[in-house]
C-alpha cells in the first residue's frame, strides 16, 4: 500500500507535465502545406518554328522548359505567307487566356512580330536567331541590307499550285543552316525540312509588336542564314535584352538547347 501511494503523485505529475507541454508544442508547429500561399502559375511558352524546319526542332528546348514546370505549345507554322502565318498563330493565342511568352526562330520571328499585336496576354517576345522586322520590311529586304547570308544561293525552288516553294539544297543544308549540329542529325533535318512559300520572304511586315512588348534576342554568332550583324541590329532597334552565342549556327535551338531555354526562362521570370 505504501508503494502505491508513492507512485500516484509521481504519475499525476507526469500527466500534468505532458498536458502542459501540448499547447506549447502545437504553437511551435509550423503551418502545413494547406496554409502556404500558392505559387503563381507559370506562363505558357508558345514556340514558333521558322522556314525549312518544323516543331520538332524545338524538342530539346521543350523538354527543358517542361522540366521547369512551363506549359509549352509548339505551333505548326504553315509557312504559306507572312500575313496568313501570323493570322494562324494569332488564332492560337486567342485560345490562351493566361500569360504567354511568344518565341520565334528564323522566319518565325517575323511571324510572332505580327501575331502578338492585339494580345495583351503576350508578356514577352523572344527571338532566336530570327527576323524582327519593322513595319513595311521583309525578310529579303533585311538580308539585302546586311551581306553575308549564304541562304539565297542555296535555295531550290519548286512550283506548287498557286506559287513556288523554297527548300535549302540538302548538299548545302548543314553549311548554311546547321554547321554546329552533328552531321547525321543535320542530314535528317535536311531530308525532313518543310518548304516555305517563296513569296513569304518578300511579304512586308505589319506594325511590330516589339514596339510595345518587352523582347529578348539570342544572336547566333556564326549564323550563315541571317547574318549576326543583322540580328544584332534588329535587337538594338527593338531594345531587346540580347545574348550573343559565339560559334552558334542558325540552328542554335538544336545545337544549344540549354542556352536557348535559358533565354526563354529569363524572359518568363522577368515578366511574371
Amino acid at each position: 500500500m505504501t508503494t502505491g501511494r508513492r507512485r500516484r503523485p509521481m504519475f499525476s505529475a507526469m500527466v500534468l507535465a505532458t498536458l502542459l507541454a501540448v499547447p506549447a508544442l502545437s504553437a511551435a508547429t509550423p503551418a502545413g502545406p494547406a496554409s502556404a500561399a500558392p505559387s503563381a502559375p507559370r506562363p505558357t511558352v508558345v514556340l514558333v518554328h521558322g522556314a525549312f524546319a518544323d516543331s520538332s526542332s524545338w524538342d530539346a528546348v521543350m523538354s527543358r522548359l517542361e522540366r521547369q514546370g512551363y506549359p509549352v505549345i509548339g505551333v505548326a507554322n504553315p509557312l504559306r505567307g507572312l500575313a496568313a502565318d501570323s493570322a494562324y498563330v494569332s488564332s492560337v493565342l486567342d485560345t490562351l487566356p493566361g500569360p504567354v511568352i511568344l518565341v520565334g526562330h528564323s522566319y518565325g520571328g517575323a511571324v510572332i512580330t505580327d501575331a502578338a499585336v492585339g494580345h495583351p496576354n503576350v508578356k514577352a517576345l523572344v527571338y532566336i536567331a530570327a527576323f524582327a522586322p519593322d513595319q513595311g520590311e521583309s525578310g529579303l529586304a533585311i538580308l539585302g541590307q546586311y551581306p553575308g547570308s549564304r541562304l539565297p544561293p542555296s535555295l531550290t525552288v519548286r512550283p506548287f499550285p498557286g506559287g513556288q516553294d523554297a527548300y535549302v539544297d540538302p548538299a548545302d543544308f548543314r553549311q548554311v543552316f546547321a554547321a554546329d549540329v552533328p552531321a547525321g542529325k543535320a542530314r535528317l533535318m535536311a531530308a525532313g525540312q518543310r518548304p516555305v512559300a517563296l513569296a513569304a520572304f518578300a511579304e512586308p511586315s505589319g506594325a511590330p509588336a516589339w514596339k510595345t512588348v518587352p523582347s529578348w534576342f539570342l544572336v547566333a554568332g556564326a549564323d550563315r542564314a541571317i547574318p549576326p550583324a543583322a540580328e544584332q541590329a534588329m535587337a538594338r532597334r527593338a531594345g531587346s535584352h540580347t545574348v550573343v552565342v559565339r560559334g552558334a549556327s542558325h540552328a542554335v535551338l538544336v545545337s544549344r538547347p540549354g542556352t536557348t531555354a535559358h533565354v526563354i526562362e529569363t524572359a518568363a521570370r522577368a515578366t511574371s
